[in-house]
C-alpha cells in the first residue's frame, strides 16, 4: 500500500473496494432482460443496482490478495484495474448505496419491481 498517509486507501481499514466487483450491465428493457437479472440476482452474493450512468451487477467477494491488516499482498504487481483506479471519490467517503436510484439484493425485491414494470409479467 502506499506509505502517503494522505492517500486515502492507506487510511481505509476496511478495504471496502477490495470486497466486491462490479460489471456494468445494458439498460434492460425487455421481460427478457429483467428476466435474466433475475437469474443472476439468484445467485449468493450477486446484486442488481442503478445509478445515474446505467445499471450494474454488483458481486461480493473479498480480493484473495487482501491482507488481515487491509494491505494488499501484490501491491507492487497488482492488476491494472486496481492501479488505474482514482480514489478522487470512494466508498471511505460515503456509501455508493447512497446514489442508488434502483437497489435489488433478492430474486423477490427485483421480481416485484418486474411485476410493477410489466403489466402482464405473469401472463
Amino acid at each position: 500500500m502506499p506509505t502517503d498517509r494522505n492517500d486515502k486507501c492507506s487510511r481505509c481499514l476496511k478495504s471496502i473496494c477490495c470486497t466486491y466487483t462490479t460489471e456494468a450491465l445494458g439498460t434492460p428493457r425487455s421481460k427478457a432482460d429483467f428476466d435474466h437479472l433475475l437469474w443472476q440476482v439468484s445467485h449468493e452474493g450477486v446484486e442488481i443496482y442503478k445509478e445515474g450512468s446505467g445499471w450494474y451487477m454488483l458481486v461480493h467477494g473479498r480480493c484473495e490478495h487482501l491482507l488481515e491488516d487491509g494491505l494488499c499482498a501484490i501491491y507492487e504487481k497488482r492488476p491494472r484495474v486496481c492501479s488505474d483506479y482514482a480514489n478522487d471519490w470512494c466508498e471511505f467517503d460515503e456509501p455508493a448505496s447512497k446514489h442508488f436510484a434502483l437497489h435489488f439484493t433478492t430474486y423477490a425485491d427485483l421480481l416485484a419491481y418486474c411485476r410493477r414494470r410489466f403489466r402482464r409479467w405473469d401472463a
